[in-house]
């Protein structure tokens, strides 16, 4: 019997974290032969080679392919997207895929989505429909919706949106949040445990991860400047930041995070990558999650835990609660804070409506990409709304 060939590209930390139980479903069905392709990211030592993590979990890596340039300017980010084409066309020649799965709106993705197109490969994308305005990764969501063939959101609302984009429903199926999904099955470490990892007392503990803003007026530098001074006005809290990604400028707030552990040893700790159980853990723990990360959307309300949501990145997703959103600036930061460690605050959190739920969504995934007939599915249709 003919596997069907599943072929998963990761280029991040964040993406291998969600990914994960996909890739274990897959790799255990006799039916289909999992197919991995590590990049971006993974394979920079500047960045921690997580690849080598990958590796430790019990995966093969079928394909690496480098396309990271030592800088972060737009100019290099493009050049890279164009280094990432020409290795992603002659992964899947060798590969063979019967469908390629992606997750998410990074730039790595976007060039292994574009070749699949040309090479006529069946894409089947994972949290399409979201907003994250402030960002370049907006744009290329939706675009990798248009080059997609199956798609798996996360709710009713973001499949509607893909719907709307003129998708067919038939192939657009609300499986739930994987991040939500790895909060509900995971188990988490200790406190102590925690502690012997971060070099840190944990009691009173902010879990910051901030990444660039492309579209946003002032610098990643005014910003991260910003709520670094903010941490000034807190002193009993410990820091732990995990770094920001190979975005535009994320080397440039990586150097500030650099700067502020060095000169509080003490007090803050800073990673490339925790991986997911020791982050997870981290934000089950912590008193406040800070920054603009998707997690501190979506994980953290999850676990109870309020989040200071700082700038635009992440506007437009769908938030609980427990989000307080406010501008890069100082003062404001400081009074998102004191309102989010205030009793009546941490009252309602209790009582907080999450927008993103998730238990099955990997065996879902799993299950319709060995079911669905993937004949002639290269075909699209637009579909318009009555």
């Amino acid at each position: 019997m003919n596997r069907r060939k599943i072929c998963i590209v990761t280029g991040t930390r964040a993406e291998y974290g969600l990914l994960f139980r996909i890739m274990k479903e897959i790799q255990a069905d006799d039916e289909l032969e999992l197919q991995l392709i590590a990049t971006g990211m993974h394979l920079s030592p500047e960045f921690g080679l997580t690849y080598k993590q990958i590796e430790e979990d019990g995966f093969i890596i079928d394909e690496k392919i480098e396309m990271l340039l030592s800088s972060d300017t737009p100019v290099a980010i493009a050049k890279s997207m164009g280094i990432a084409t020409l290795g992603f066309a002659e992964a899947f020649q060798r590969l063979k895929p019967d469908i390629l799965v992606l997750l998410g709106d990074r730039f790595e993705i976007f060039s292994a989505a574009q070749t699949a197109l040309v090479m006529r490969i069946p894409v089947a994308h994972i949290s399409g429909g979201e907003l994250t305005e402030g960002a370049i990764d907006e744009s290329i969501r939706h675009s990798l919706t248009k080059m997609s063939h199956i798609h798996f959101t996360a709710n009713e609302e973001y499949t509607r949106r893909v719907i709307q984009l003129g998708e067919q429903p038939d192939r657009v199926f609300n499986v739930g949040d994987l991040g939500v999904e790895n909060i509900r099955k995971m188990s988490f470490l200790s406190k102590q445990e925690l502690h012997e990892i971060l070099g840190l007392d944990i009691e009173k503990l902010f879990l910051v991860t901030f990444h660039s803003t492309t579209l946003e007026v002032e610098t990643a530098k005014e910003q991260m400047e910003n709520l670094l001074a903010a941490f000034d006005f807190f002193p009993d809290y410990k820091i732990v930041f995990t770094k920001s990604n190979a975005d535009t400028d994320g080397r440039r707030i990586n150097e500030l995070i650099d700067e502020y552990t060095a000169l509080n040893p003490e007090r803050a700790k800073s990673f490339f990558s925790l991986g997911q159980s020791r982050y997870l853990s981290t934000m089950k723990h912590c008193s406040i999650v800070i920054g603009n990360s998707s997690s501190g959307i979506i994980e953290a309300p999850a676990l109870v835990k309020p989040t200071i949501n700082i700038g635009d990145r992440q506007k437009g997703r769908l938030k609980a609660g427990s989000i307080i959103d406010c501008a890069p600036k100082t003062t404001e930061i400081v009074n998102s804070i004191q309102q989010a460690l205030s009793d009546e605050f941490q009252q309602l959190l209790t009582k907080i409506h999450l927008e993103y739920e998730g238990e099955v969504a990997s065996e879902l995934i799993k299950s319709h990409l060995k079911e669905i007939n993937i004949e002639n599915i290269i075909s699209k249709p637009f579909y318009d709304l009555n």
